[in-house]
């Protein structure tokens, strides 16, 4: 049975509505919280499963911390392949934890939503200093308006099509309303 990803949003209350900053830095009234989407070990496990059958070569797993740990080992998992994930020292994306990518190795970048690409392609310069080979990128989720943000094959298991604006124009911000920023970017 095909794994309905909307359906799951809905069921485990992933998809958000209000006002929010997201990690890319943009304002939307929706905001996807892939921590619920991940939260129970099966649900990981089955898009793990569904993102692997969809990127092939890779010899590493790679994600950005926070939000692509979860998806980007479960789908390391399901290729039998190591993972590793990027994560921001002073600022900056850096591999830290002994975490090591080797000269020519073959890595995709697993994230769990794509806006603006930045922290994925932050990740993918770390990658590049390192040696290593960025063959593709995936996640769970497309909110980029693209079907390809990247320089290399990517592959999504949902694209949806949420309104984001800057702040300076966020209709939202002109309203008053409270803003909130779940993503671990902006978090204290």
């Amino acid at each position: 049975m095909p794994l309905d990803i909307r359906a799951l949003l809905e069921e485990t209350g992933a998809l958000l509505s209000g006002h929010f900053r997201l990690s890319s830095g943009l304002h939307s009234p929706n905001y996807v919280q892939c921590a619920r989407l991940l939260e129970h070990p099966r649900d990981a496990q089955a898009l793990g499963e569904a993102l692997g059958a969809r990127v092939r070569g890779a010899e590493k797993i790679v994600s950005p911390a926070l939000g692509g740990v979860i998806i980007g080992y479960t789908t390391a998992a399901a290729l039998g392949v190591p993972f590793v994930f990027t994560e921001r020292k002073e600022g900056e994306m850096t591999l830290r934890r002994g975490f090591r990518i080797h000269e020519g190795e073959r890595v995709v970048i697993v994230e769990d939503v794509v806006t603006t690409g930045k922290s994925t392609r932050e990740t993918a310069d770390v990658i590049a200093r390192h040696g290593g080979v960025v063959t593709g990128f995936a996640s769970i989720l497309n909110r980029s308006g693209k079907a390809n943000p990247f320089d290399a094959p990517y592959e999504s298991l949902l694209a949806l099509d949420l309104e984001t604006y800057e702040e300076s124009a966020c209709p939202l911000c002109a309203k008053g309303v409270p803003v909130d920023a779940p993503g671990s970017r902006y978090s204290r």
